[in-house]
């Protein structure tokens, strides 16, 4: 068994889709029609058929209380590695991303949280050397 596709909930899949490439570096893998909505994927540039994130519509009634939860509460509802947590928060600080949390030392690994714009906090994080 392995994972091929998680997902997270987005209040606007076109807005999603430009911050998860342009913003963060991840590629587009699918974009089809479902419903009043899109399947619409993104994934690790150069990994053709590698993990898969679903840039899944907000519409469930449920969805909205629990987002609004996790970020009253500052936790995260992903994490995604990066080699340098420092390098990469002056990267995305460039390009105007908020963040909730700088790089924190955290006993063996570094991490910081922002949003995605999107009604989510997401989190980098390194192992420390």
């Amino acid at each position: 068994m392995r994972i091929t596709l998680t997902s997270i909930f987005v209040d606007d899949q076109a807005k999603a889709l430009d911050f998860y490439t342009r913003v963060l570096g991840f590629e587009k893998r699918a974009d089809e029609p479902a419903g009043g909505a899109r399947w619409l994927t993104v994934g690790n540039p150069g990994e053709a058929g590698g993990v898969e994130l679903l840039l899944e519509p907000s519409g469930h009634p449920a969805v909205q209380p629990f987002k609004e939860a996790l970020v009253s509460d500052g936790i995260p509802f992903n994490s995604f590695a990066v080699e340098d947590v420092q390098a990469e928060y002056e990267r995305l600080l460039a390009l105007g991303v908020e963040f909730t949390q700088p790089p924190t030392q955290m006993g063996p690994v570094t991490t910081a949280v922002f949003s995605d714009t999107c009604g989510n906090l997401l989190q980098i994080a390194a192992m420390n050397s």
